[in-house]
């Protein structure tokens, strides 16, 4: 089931996936892909009495927006709201083709746009498509480590289909399995407690887009060590 992009606005008490799809094609299979792993995701989630909705942030057409981000360090109005759509989401399915053995350069290069506290213990499944099944390590062998360093919460199964697989009962059970895992992540609420509890123990950019983001010198709590220090040691 394909998902709207213009789908509206969650209730409060409901959580919120966002897609992030670097396909470009039209149609796309890495979108087609995504698309099965929210649907599944959504259906998992309600079973287990927790309403969501999901919304999607399609790469290509913030494509030369994420490069004038890229190299101005000011990202326009589209990839702002793309942005600030991720860092209120309870949980992102981040989609990717594969080309020349890796990852397509439009999804790094959105990633490279984010700051680096934006998906701060944010659970995550991460899935990928190409063409030969040579690549199927490409998920675990760079969107993991990617992830990992913005500090999010990749389930342990990652999803990634070849043009063979859309007919194979295998692929559904990737698929089920990752979503049974993203919804039990959510259940437990730990990625919002380890949020909560350790925010002030990771580094963060002042006035970034992340949702804990400090924006004023009342955000800042001058009590902790890194600050006394910088304070002179007092």
């Amino acid at each position: 089931m394909s998902i709207d992009q213009n789908t509206p606005s969650a209730p409060t008490a409901s959580l919120s996936l966002v897609v992030v799809s670097a396909g470009v094609s039209d149609p796309s299979s890495t979108r087609l892909l995504a698309d099965r792993i929210a649907q599944k995701s959504l259906d998992t989630l309600r079973a287990a009495g927790l309403p969501a909705t999901a919304s999607v942030v399609d790469l290509g057409p913030l494509a030369v927006d994420i490069a004038r981000a890229l190299v101005s360090g000011f990202p326009g109005p589209e990839l702002k709201e793309a942005v600030a759509r991720l860092a209120a989401a309870d949980a992102v399915i981040a989609a990717a083709p594969v080309y020349k053995a890796g990852i397509s350069g439009l999804f790094k290069s959105f990633a490279d746009v984010l700051d680096n506290d934006l998906l701060v213990a944010k659970p995550v499944v991460l899935a990928a498509t190409g063409g030969s099944a040579r690549h199927a390590m490409v998920p675990d062998e760079q969107l993991r480590p990617l992830f990992a360093f913005l500090r999010a919460l990749p389930v342990p199964t990652s999803v990634y289909a070849t043009p063979e697989d859309w007919g194979s009962p295998d692929l559904g059970r990737r698929v089920a399995r990752a979503a049974t895992e993203l919804t039990l992540l959510l259940r437990s609420g730990v990625g919002q407690e380890i949020a909560d509890t350790a925010w002030d123990g990771y580094q963060h950019q002042f006035s970034g887009n992340a949702t804990r983001a400090e924006r004023s010198a009342a955000d800042v709590d001058f009590t902790t060590d890194l600050m006394r220090l910088a304070a002179g040691g007092r």
